[in-house]
């Protein structure tokens, strides 16, 4: 009897263990709907460095979301994704300490997405750049946008994997010195965990810095937009909400965010869409008027001379840099998005309320201390001159898609024109290879009923055309949108300008869509950037 006795108590410790170790927060506690939205934290190099040190985490929330975090020490408290801001030239050093835990979600993936990743040609001292498997609590880091090497330690995501339990990894690149102003930012990367990542909120802004025309002095706001999802694994993504700043977009079931302005006083607003597939149709309301809006960088490229909107699409990954107009005397307004048309079989993209504004007599939000200046750039800005560049080459891609069976899974592709449609592995060889100094016109059509949202790493494109019809004033892009097709007609399609001038890119990097259940479904491919013969 007292054996039994004691084997009771010690489950009953052992529960007891177990159910405080659960409620216990691993991630920050994220903010109620219907409150003030408020800046994230930034984080500022000095002497021309930044060191971060971050761990990825995981924990169901009290919104019965699966929670992804970048969790930061800030002050002694722990705070989720900072804003990185850097200076051209600066280098960061980033410590990333990968604590995923089961679960991983509160619902089973529908097939098997472990893989592996061979070893690359030349084997790393270090075990987290050489491939292996792909496993649910598997990460690494893509700091999108950034025109910087694609190898392990820098911007690679083919080699290099980073598991649970294992030492922190570092990153350490540093900002070309050429690399003009503006917004970016940093998201999980592993193939076919990419979504469940993102979803679960991990994802942050970075800034490289400079002044932006028109923009110094202003109130500066930076929005980070993501998207979390019920059942992000379902072949057919069900219920799933906005947020912005983590802050969740719920109305009219609940109030919305909100922020308090100056009345008549402009403000600088940075906004990423980091959804994993809602595209982003932003619009300013005061009263009853949609507000022009002066768009002064893209992608984090400046726009010279801005654009004047009333209505911004930013698709996923992409960022949109803009003059907001002062909220008038007794009035209020809203930032929303309209919808967006996927096409036929896409998933729903419908209208939002993401934000309130409100306004006030006295100043909430001071405008952005201004840094020591930078170095001048050591080269011309970077893809300067692209328009008038010659093109080597010239290519034709293509998006497309295949259900399987009545009941799904769709199977995704993008295919170069004459191969064969394939459903991406990690160890397919490169689909294209090149040379560094390549200038190439690639056309990109969209075969599928479904929108979807061309990305490249390691460089921009200059956006030449549309659906054949040459753009009035090509801007530089790293993520764009191609419009599902409706099933009779030409397909849609872009065509961009690729400059593999910088020797820094050389190496093997990806090209994919950025709505990521299509990547990890397979809707990606590699390119082979080699080294040039000159001297």
């Amino acid at each position: 009897m007292r054996a039994m006795s004691r084997v009771i108590w010690l489950f009953l410790i052992c529960a007891l263990a177990v159910t405080m170790a659960s409620s216990q927060d691993v991630c920050p506690t994220r903010p109620l709907p219907g409150s003030l939205v408020v800046n994230p934290v930034d984080l500022y190099s000095q002497n021309g460095a930044l060191n971060v040190n971050m761990t990825l985490e995981n924990q169901e929330g009290t919104d019965h979301f699966m929670h992804y975090c970048y969790s930061y020490i800030y002050q002694g408290q722990q705070i989720e994704a900072p804003t990185l801001r850097l200076n051209p030239g600066d280098q960061l050093i980033l410590n990333l300490t990968n604590s995923i835990m089961a679960p991983y979600d509160k619902y089973p993936k529908k097939m098997e997405m472990s893989m592996h990743v061979p070893e690359p040609a030349t084997k790393q001292p270090d075990a987290d750049c050489n491939g292996g498997m792909i496993l649910p609590s598997t990460t690494n880091m893509h700091f999108h946008g950034m025109n910087i090497p694609p190898v392990c330690h820098q911007d690679d995501v083919i080699y290099t994997l980073i598991q649970s339990g294992d030492p922190p990894f570092q990153y350490n690149f540093q900002v070309p010195p050429n690399d003009n102003p503006g917004m970016y930012w940093y998201h999980p990367h592993p193939h076919g965990q990419a979504t469940t990542q993102v979803d679960g909120g991990a994802a942050g802004a970075l800034f490289i810095e400079g002044t932006i025309n028109g923009t110094q002095g202003l109130p500066e706001r930076v929005f980070v937009v993501r998207q979390q999802f019920n059942n992000p694994n379902s072949w057919i993504p069900g219920p799933n909400q906005l947020t912005i700043n983590f802050q969740p977009a719920l109305f009219p079931d609940a109030p919305s965010p909100y922020i308090n302005m100056q009345y008549g006083q402009q403000e600088f607003w940075r906004v990423a869409n980091a959804t994993s597939q809602s595209f982003l149709t932003l619009q300013v309301i005061y009263g009853t008027t949609a507000q022009q809006v002066e768009i002064v960088a893209l992608d984090g490229i400046p726009v010279s001379p801005p654009l004047v909107e009333n209505q911004i699409v930013i698709p996923p990954a992409g960022r949109a840099e803009f003059i907001v107009p002062g909220l008038p005397s007794n009035q209020e307004g809203i930032f929303l998005t309209n919808g967006y048309s996927t096409g036929a079989v896409g998933n729903p993209n419908p209208p939002q309320q993401l934000m309130k504004m409100f306004g006030t007599d006295s100043a909430k939000v001071e405008p952005r201390p201004a840094r020591a200046a930078t170095k001048p750039p050591a080269d011309r800005p970077r893809f300067s001159g692209l328009l008038t560049a010659q093109p080597t080459t010239t290519r034709n891609l293509y998006f497309s898609e295949q259900t399987v069976g009545s009941n799904g899974p769709t199977q995704y592709f993008i295919t170069v024109a004459g191969a064969k449609p394939r459903v991406f592995h990690m160890d397919d060889p490169p689909a294209i290879t090149t040379t560094i100094g390549a200038i190439e016109d690639w056309t990109i059509t969209n075969r599928a009923g479904e929108a979807h949202d061309f990305h490249i790493h390691q460089v921009h494109f200059l956006l030449m055309a549309i659906n054949g019809v040459p753009v009035q004033n090509p801007e530089l892009y790293d993520s764009y949108p191609i419009p599902g097709w409706s099933g009779t007609g030409p397909y849609p399609s872009i065509t961009v300008r690729m400059d593999f001038s910088d020797p820094n890119i050389a190496g093997t990097f990806v090209y994919h869509c950025h709505i990521l259940d299509h990547e990890d479904g397979g809707m990606m491919a590699k390119i082979q950037v080699n080294p040039s013969n000159k001297h």
